[in-house]
């Protein structure tokens, strides 16, 4: 490579003697930056969705190539976001593509030491086996004076930040029909 090829590859040389004096467009550009597409450009597909992280709803667009996720992002024809997601919205990417996410049931028994797969409907069974028996042993009828209560101390509902309006509203529903009272949402505290 001699010195004036060296030169005229240089982006100052380049802003400074061509059409882009303030630096802004083709002469900042790389020859290997000109020849990068964007991932959203080469997708088979894109669906409309919602960011599953808080109760905001922001839109997200979601391109597929292949099969698999190859990019999510804002949404501009939302009404809520326009187009902009937070940090966690952001990289939602990684919730459906990591190689780390759990994708089976895992149980570790009382005092166990290891992880086991289950199956679902094994692990839904082994839950409403133990919400009912704690329902069972600590509902309360009435008071000392004979005034109904008819709830449970025994049974509490914790939401997390990745529930939407309609999960909660249904969570409580469900909480509140089984008599419990301690139904809280992560973002209230």
């Amino acid at each position: 490579m001699g010195l004036r090829t060296f030169i005229e590859g240089w982006p100052v040389y380049r802003q400074l003697t061509g059409t882009d004096p303030l630096g802004r467009g083709a002469a900042a550009q790389s020859g290997h930056s000109a020849a990068l597409t964007a991932r959203t450009e080469t997708a088979d597909s894109m669906a409309r969705s919602i960011c599953p992280y808080c109760a905001v709803g922001c839109g997200q667009r979601v391109y597929v190539k292949d099969g698999q996720v190859s990019q999510i992002e804002g949404d501009p024809d939302s009404p809520i976001s326009r187009g902009r997601l937070c940090p966690k919205g952001s990289a939602s990417k990684s919730l459906v593509t990591s190689p780390l996410r759990q994708t089976k049931v895992r149980y570790r028994r009382p005092y166990g030491t290891e992880w086991e797969d289950l199956d679902l409907d094994v692990a839904l069974d082994m839950i409403a086996d133990r919400i009912l028996a704690a329902r069972d042993e600590t509902w309360e009828d009435v008071d000392d004076k004979g005034r109904p209560l008819n709830r449970t101390l025994g049974i509490s509902s914790l939401g997390g930040a990745t529930l939407d309006n309609e999960e909660n509203y249904l969570i409580k529903k469900l909480f509140t029909a089984m008599g419990a009272l301690q139904i809280e949402n992560q973002a209230r505290i």
